[in-house]
């Protein structure tokens, strides 16, 4: 199947998302789109996917012209959307997730359990992936839900797949074997639309790419004619930096310490200190324990041993509000699932943490709120409408800048960000690494957890490197790059890998 959208228009009241964009595709092809969050590309997919209706231009299929008025139409068409938040059901099993919705019956009104599981197994042949149809999908690590997910779309006959940030929350093994999926599904001629901000992973399994600009196409053409910083370049309007980020400056008293932490399941006999004005870096691969070891300094994870020092005096948190109150901050991996309250505004997510501290003879004091939610907007170059939108109304990265607000807020003496940039586009990146830097020039210790070497190398002044919750080593200086940290990541040493070289 091949796929035109010709001059496609959006508006939403004054607000102009799509301003006469096109896209194409082949079947048996990869079309990278991309773009910062706030671009256009999911009212785009939106659009193609049903969801929301083009105010003008048009939908070819195999150069006929079509109109979807629901989801429903798009997938009868061979159009599906797997979004970044899956659609499965953990407690059911693949082929139960497989039919939800288009269940198949007995006779006498009882589900077909074996056709269905049937079924699924013929198209596992197919594809040539070893899962069983009985396994309950909890038990599946992310990548293998991601191709359930891909599976079910197969199963309702989609010629062409949207796979929105298929990869944002996956380890490399894992994003290995969704590449795979993605080969197999070229191989069968399945048309595929590749939603990602991870330039190098577009440049290995996209063959052509759109780029979308302020709701304006700027750029599009074969992957194979263009590198990552022209991209990028292309994605944000200007040239986007690419070295290390680190500068001189005064690394004063140590702050946190941590000696021989251990929970008996994530990490074991870690110890660790971070000093004011300086950023340190945890990295690994994941599942190393790093986010759970954090987790439970700032008092939301479970019992451990070890000692914790803050400011040299013996501390146990028991509680997010007591670390809080000691001036310890965590913005949290997840964003959309533990940084955000969807149900809240703009200002209310940005100044939660601090309502204690505004009320005055039992109200808020709306007017120091505003003030206060204000200096952090323009300090954090916060792109919004109305403070009392709703939080889900802004790109991915301006909602991390309100989650990173929410904490600055605090005045924190320590900093722990969870994979701060996961999920928001280069130009994003590059503002939350100066609002990083900038903490640590006004003495704040910052704590960076991620699972990317290049964040790590340009941002932090020196990284602890762990592997199966135990810290394997530490880089910094010459040892800090790509090769000396996943050796560490994998359970090597550095003497083990001096004069190696990589390809």
């Amino acid at each position: 199947m091949t796929l035109e959208m010709h001059d496609i228009c959006k508006s939403f009241g004054s607000n102009v998302v799509l301003k006469s964009v096109g896209l194409s595709l082949e079947g048996g092809k990869v079309c990278a789109l991309l773009g910062e969050n706030g671009a256009g590309k999911s009212t785009l997919m939106n659009i193609l996917g049903g969801v929301l209706p083009a105010d003008s231009g048009e939908i070819l299929l195999d150069g006929k012209p079509v109109l979807f008025h629901d989801p429903a139409e798009s997938l009868s068409a061979g159009i599906a959307f797997i979004h970044q938040e899956l659609n499965l059901i953990n407690d059911l099993t693949i082929y139960e997730n497989m039919f939800i919705g288009r269940e198949i019956k007995k006779k006498n009104g009882l589900l077909d359990a074996a056709e269905m599981c049937g079924r699924t197994q013929q198209i596992f042949d197919k594809m040539g992936f070893e899962l069983d149809p009985n396994t309950m999908v909890r038990d599946l690590d992310a990548s293998y839900k991601q191709i359930v997910e891909i599976f079910r779309a197969l199963m309702m006959q989609a010629s062409i797949i949207i796979m929105d940030e298929p990869t944002s929350s996956l380890t490399d093994s894992e994003v290995e074997r969704v590449f795979d999926m993605v080969r197999t599904l070229k191989e069968h001629g399945v048309g595929i639309i590749f939603i990602s901000h991870k330039l190098k992973e577009v440049m290995r399994i996209c063959d052509q790419y759109t780029v979308l600009r302020d709701g304006k196409m700027v750029a599009s053409g074969a992957v194979a004619d263009i590198t990552t910083d022209e991209l990028a370049h292309d994605m944000v309007g200007h040239d986007v930096r690419t070295e290390a980020l680190q500068r001189q400056r005064e690394v004063k008293h140590e702050v946190l310490r941590g000696e021989d932490l251990s929970d008996g399941v994530h990490f074991s006999n870690v110890s660790f200190c971070v000093r004011s004005g300086e950023v340190l870096g945890v990295t690994g691969l994941l599942g190393d324990g790093r986010t759970e070891l954090f987790q439970t300094i700032f008092g939301v994870g479970g019992n451990y041993t070890g000692t914790v020092y803050l400011e040299e005096k013996t501390v146990r948190m028991k509680s997010a509000m007591q670390a809080l109150r000691l001036g310890i901050g965590y913005v949290p991996r997840n964003r959309k699932e533990n940084g955000i309250i969807k149900d809240m505004d703009i200002l209310e997510n940005g100044s939660i943490v601090r309502l204690s501290k505004l009320v005055r003879h039992g109200l808020i004091d709306r007017v120091r709120q505003n003030t206060e939610f204000d200096e952090q907007v323009r300090s954090l170059h916060i792109k919004m409408g109305k403070k009392t939108d709703s939080i889900t109304s802004l790109s991915g990265g301006n909602q991390q800048k309100v989650v990173l607000a929410k904490w600055l807020s605090t005045g924190p003496k320590v900093l722990i960000l969870d994979n701060p940039t996961q999920g928001v586009d280069v130009g994003a990146k590059e503002e939350i690494y100066d609002i990083i830097l900038k903490l640590a020039d006004t003495g704040v210790a910052v704590i960076v957890l991620s699972s990317e070497a290049q964040e790590i190398i340009r941002v932090c002044d020196r990284a602890l490197v762990m592997y199966h919750g135990a810290v394997q080593g530490e880089v910094s200086g010459n040892t800090m790059n790509e090769q000396d940290i996943m050796c560490l990541a994998t359970g090597g040493s550095l003497l083990e890998n001096e004069g190696k070289t990589y390809e």
